[in-house]
């Protein structure tokens, strides 16, 4: 959603790199650039205003004037004034002091409420808690059909004694909600209330009546993160008319130009706090303002990577992983190269998993080409092989290629590809676990343009002074191995990405990705 305000604001920073020193005209031209990237981005004008206004006045101070390096002072600043108008610190749930907590879901019909009311549900179920849903949705045809379907599938209980379709009290149902949930010892209440196709009199009527027979002790505005402007006046007239203590984004993942995120918190006052980026139950999760900007200023967010990944990898898992890389690189089997990449998955899109990466944003084009069907076609490739060939690739001949790929569907040459880039994985994860950095950044397979076959072949220079065998066989047998050398190189990295722009030796990976892979 942010891609088109991250490509200006990358171009706006690069044209100040190199400069030792800032002039007034440089500051200018950098503050009317970024306002015409936020106003492109569908940011509200008074917010433009507000956090052009901030960066001109610190960029022209003498922060950046007295820096060693203006330029990257200057993303400093824009960085911190966009964690500003995000809403600065990550505001977490209010819970109350004696159960159950009470969460009341208010907003537009068609901004995503029900099924969001079952991605908090789910998420919250994962901090540990017993969450409800309630069906408060009368009006909508089949609303408390599919709120039952979205919370089963998401593995939380559902209280819906009415049947819905204009049939009962929403109030009443809220009111017998909490004595319920109290007597079923749910700790947490989510109240899926009804929405309209437009703001009207009995749309906010009923949502205040429910709002006073519940008390929640927090009401959230769900806004649809696609509809630009109109979500900052919706939120406005809900703020004045119901009244909410917290901003939920759904469909943050759509293309449209997603300013509206940037304005609500600062224009309502209200700091958003849950963003839905997917279809999928688990696309779901607590709005980080600090790692929104970063992301937006295409900084990555390692945290959040990380994150995902101590909530999918087991410790134990990962210390006896280590244990087995650390002894040497043939401890490591394709059985675990399978496992290793099963977790991978779990944690999600491998496209938004790489987009996480810094610098990531430059290879926009190659992640979203990405192909994920790929894990699943190496996975198939895997399962294919026999105990003793997943133990021992090296005895995979041509024969047992032949029928392996019969096997999984695949090309021969896929099958050798695959086995070539596992035999350098093993290296590069058995050098890491010792300690000795990662001698190239790993990518993932499927990926267009970026390993395999689609990179530039390397040219193996012949050693001066090698002379070729008289015997014809000997000679034969030197040249096909020449011949597999250059294969190997052109196969690339472990798992196919570029390793052009950086000196891959001195490639270190995070510290707190270091810690946690042992």
């Amino acid at each position: 959603m942010f891609d088109t305000l991250s490509d200006r604001l990358a171009s706006t920073f690069k044209n100040l790199r190199g400069k030792g020193r800032l002039s007034e005209a440089d500051i200018d031209a950098t503050a009317r650039e970024i306002r015409i990237a936020l106003l492109e981005a569908d940011v509200a004008l008074p917010v433009v205003r507000a956090f052009i206004k901030q960066v001109k006045e610190r960029a022209s101070g003498s922060e950046v004037s007295q820096a060693l390096n203006p330029a990257q002072q200057v993303i400093k600043i824009v960085n911190e004034e966009l964690i500003g108008i995000l809403g600065g610190e990550t505001r977490r749930l209010r819970l109350a002091k004696t159960a159950p907590t009470v969460i009341m879901l208010a907003g537009l019909q068609g901004a995503g409420k029900t099924t969001l009311a079952g991605k908090l549900g789910r998420w919250l179920k994962g901090q540990g808690h017993a969450p409800m849903l309630v069906a408060c949705d009368l009006q909508r045809p089949n609303a408390v059909n599919q709120l039952s379907v979205v919370a089963e599938r998401a593995g939380v209980a559902i209280f819906a004694p009415e049947p819905g379709n204009g049939v009962g009290d929403p109030v009443q149902v809220a009111k017998d909600s909490i004595e319920y949930a109290r007597g079923k010892q749910h700790d947490i209440v989510i109240v899926d209330t009804a929405g309209r196709l437009g703001i009207d009199q009995e749309l906010m009527q009923q949502a205040a009546d429910i709002r006073d027979a519940v008390s929640p002790d927090e009401v959230l505005f769900v806004v649809d993160a696609m509809i630009g402007q109109d979500a900052v006046n919706t939120a406005e007239a809900f703020r004045d008319g119901v009244g909410f203590d917290g901003v939920v984004l759904s469909k943050l993942d759509g293309d449209a130009r997603g300013g509206a995120a940037l304005s609500i918190a600062h224009v309502t006052g209200k700091q958003i706090m849950f963003a839905s980026n997917g279809e999928k139950l688990d696309d779901f999760d607590a709005f980080h303002p600090d790692r929104m900007a970063s992301r937006i200023l295409g900084m990555g967010d390692m945290l959040s990577l990380i994150e995902k990944a101590e909530q999918t990898f087991s410790q134990a898992e990962a210390e006896k992983m280590a244990a087995k890389l650390a002894k040497g690189p043939k401890e490591f089997t394709l059985d675990d190269f399978l496992a290793q990449m099963e977790q991978v998955r779990k944690m999600g899109s491998i496209s938004k998993l790489l987009g996480m990466l810094p610098g990531m944003g430059q290879m926009k084009d190659q992640i979203n080409n990405l192909d994920e069907r790929e894990v699943d076609r190496t996975a198939a490739i895997i399962k294919s092989m026999t105990p003793a060939e997943r133990q021992e690739p090296t005895i995979i001949n041509g024969s047992r290629r032949a029928r392996i790929a019969k096997g999984s569907g695949v090309d021969v040459s896929a099958v050798k590809g695959l086995v070539e880039r596992f035999f350098d994985a093993r290296k590069m994860m058995s050098k890491m676990a010792q300690g000795g950095g990662m001698p190239g950044m790993p990518g993932m397979p499927g990926m267009p343009g970026m390993g395999g076959g689609a990179r530039k072949k390397k040219q193996v220079k012949q050693a001066k002074g090698k002379r070729k065998s008289g015997n014809p066989m000997k000679r034969k047998a030197e040249e096909e191995a020449a011949a597999a050398r250059r294969e190997a190189a052109q196969a690339g990295n472990p798992l196919g990405l570029p390793q052009g722009g950086q000196d891959p030796q001195n490639f270190e990976l995070p510290e707190e990705f270091k810690k946690f892979m042992g």
